[in-house]
């Protein structure tokens, strides 16, 4: 048996329910604000942590953005469970990591880190092991992705007919400002150097196809650029298939399946 915690039910959320119902050994506890419509029969709803804790979920999985980890994170780890976390971007505010830390370090809680939509992550923390190592990376997405972030007071996103880069600064700035849109960011910058050593441009490009994500990395040891191009999430331009693909394995490999 697996009982699974999800924070959340919206667009992640709902796609991990689905895949991993198929498993007769599964249980569902769902913290939300409101019920789902239609409602799951197998899912059960509650409305806050200590109802959620009370459920006793193996390991809980947050998929409702950077406010869910905020809200609650830290009461999930100080109760000594797992927690993975979809919005990895959360951990660029370093007052929230130390409290993060520090729930872990007295309660004997856990967060797992999924790579998310990206990939490499292995080798991006072996040769970032010694130091020396920078690492650039390029978010281009189509401008529909880019809609409900900041990206909208910087270009006309309506209007552009060529690769617009509207965001060039720090892994922190910008896993800060595009809390919906940069969780791949924060996953290289907690691999590699960290979030003040890492470069970022964003960029909106009417002919992209899908968001893609590039980055070169380069050391003493070896020099690589990694490119992965992902399908988007039906009905969330923001979020890339394979990020929901990646949660269902770390889960899958949790519990040892």
């Amino acid at each position: 048996m697996m009982h699974i915690g999800l924070i959340g039910y919206g667009s992640i959320g709902r796609a991990l329910h689905e895949r991993l119902r198929q498993d007769p050994q599964a249980r569902f506890t769902a913290l939300v604000r409101s019920e789902p419509s239609p409602m799951p029969e197998d899912l059960v709803t509650v409305r806050s942590v200590p109802e959620f804790l009370a459920r006793a979920p193996d390991l809980c999985v947050e998929c409702a953005g950077h406010a869910a980890v905020h809200d609650h994170a830290e009461a999930i780890l100080k109760s000594g469970r797992a927690l993975m976390l979809a919005s990895v971007g959360a951990l660029a505010d370093s007052d929230l990591y130390a409290r993060l830390q520090n729930a872990m370090k007295h309660s004997g809680g856990q967060i797992l880190l999924p790579s998310g939509a990206i990939g490499g992550l292995d080798l991006l923390c072996a040769v970032s092991g010694d130091g020396a190592c920078s690492v650039s990376y390029q978010g281009i997405k189509p401008p529909a992705a880019w809609k409900g972030s900041p990206a909208e007071a910087r270009v006309d996103l309506d209007s552009i007919n060529e690769a617009t880069p509207f965001f060039e600064g720090s892994a922190r700035d910008a896993a800060l400002a595009f809390p919906k849109n940069a969780n791949v960011v924060a996953a290289l910058a907690l691999a590699g150097g960290g979030f003040d050593a890492m470069t970022v441009a964003l960029i909106a490009d009417p002919e992209a196809r899908g968001n893609t994500h590039r980055y070169t990395v380069t050391s003493p040891y070896c020099s690589y650029e990694m490119v992965v191009e992902n399908t988007p999430t039906a009905g969330n331009a923001r979020t890339s298939v394979t990020t929901v693909l990646s949660l269902m394995n770390d889960i899958n490999r949790f519990f040892g399946r």
